[in-house]
């Protein structure tokens, strides 16, 4: 939960660079992100280097604009809510950046203009057939940013609401994916790659559910969350339901690659934690209980990307299989 820490100093710094340490800080701490969507970029490159046979370490150049060009879609994401909810975050959520007034939305357009410059380049520079993929991405962020243009319609039907917005995340792993086969040359992915993308949609609603699972106590009007929408008990069971069916698609990705062992132990490590921490919440929905499902899903998420495109592919340049 956001509270606002800033009460006792409600002027913001007159430096733009100062105040947009707080913005990232407070919205989209960068180190912390960055590790998820390193792990999330590399991992892509390296399955799809994995089901094109190439047991190598993928060139520097695929993989820096795959993590940036990953990177700056995570940060369109977050600026994209800024202007979707601006007007509830001014009646209910004061306390955040915008509304009271740190960075403007004038400011952050700006930034978001800067990253489509920056991807824009990246893409041309490395594999100019990239930019339709480029293209493909910002259009249906764009569609996000309108809500599909049926607002109300999808609020009022929050699983629709939620797998049309997931469906980003394999999006923007396809584009990440595509650095490496299309770079490579390659016309089309291999098929297996289909199974690494559905293992991004359901990380991708894991952490979703897993950040808007909270306490009753820590309940807030006008904040939208799926414990407030189910109760938090039927809300932690789609959550581990979520981790089940990221954890099957994972055991399929991983026999593309013949990895299905090592992965497989992983998983089943992976789901008696989860169901620990789900186990626990449900006995005893407080505050401590909902912050560890949000850090079950990062944790999973993490392990997640690593176990099926990153380690493998460490495995096979330093022992051969």
């Amino acid at each position: 939960m956001t509270t606002d820490t800033h009460s006792a100093n409600p002027t913001p710094p007159a430096n733009i660079l100062a105040r947009f340490w707080i913005y990232q800080n407070e919205r989209f701490p960068v180190i912390g992100h960055g590790i998820l969507i390193a792990a999330f970029s590399f991992s892509a490159v390296s399955y799809s280097s994995l089901l094109r046979g190439q047991i190598e370490w993928p060139r520097p150049a695929t993989v820096v604009v795959a993590f940036v060009s990953a990177f700056l879609f995570f940060l369109q994401l977050r600026l994209a809510d800024e202007f979707k909810d601006f007007a509830e975050d001014a009646q209910f959520r004061p306390y955040r950046p915008v509304p009271r007034g740190l960075v403007s939305l004038r400011e952050l357009g700006a930034l978001w203009g800067l990253t489509l410059v920056v991807q824009l380049g990246l893409a041309w520079w490395l594999e100019p057939a990239l930019v339709p993929l480029l293209l493909l991405v910002w259009g249906y962020l764009a569609l996000m940013s309108r809500e599909f243009f049926v607002r109300d319609w999808l609020r009022a039907r929050p699983i629709t609401y939620l797998w049309t917005h997931m469906l980003i995340v394999p999006l923007i792993d396809f584009y990440t994916t595509a650095c490496d086969w299309l770079a490579a040359g390659a016309s089309l992915p291999h098929w297996g790659l289909a199974w690494f993308l559905v293992v991004s949609f359901f990380n991708g609603v894991i952490i979703e559910l897993g950040r808007k699972i909270r306490a009753p106590q820590n309940e807030e009007t006008g904040v939208e969350t799926y414990s407030a929408l189910w109760g938090p008990r039927q809300a932690v069971l789609v959550w581990w339901g979520a981790v089940l069916v990221t954890a099957i698609s994972a055991g399929f990705a991983a026999r593309q690659i013949d990895f299905a062992g090592p992965v497989s132990v992983l998983l089943v490590m992976l789901l008696v934690l989860a169901a620990v921490v789900a186990a626990r919440f449900w006995q005893n929905p407080n505050t401590n209980r909902a912050k560890a499902i949000e850090t079950m899903s990062g944790v999973w998420t993490l392990l997640m990307y690593l176990g099926v495109g990153a380690v493998p592919l460490l495995w096979q340049v330093l022992w051969g299989g």
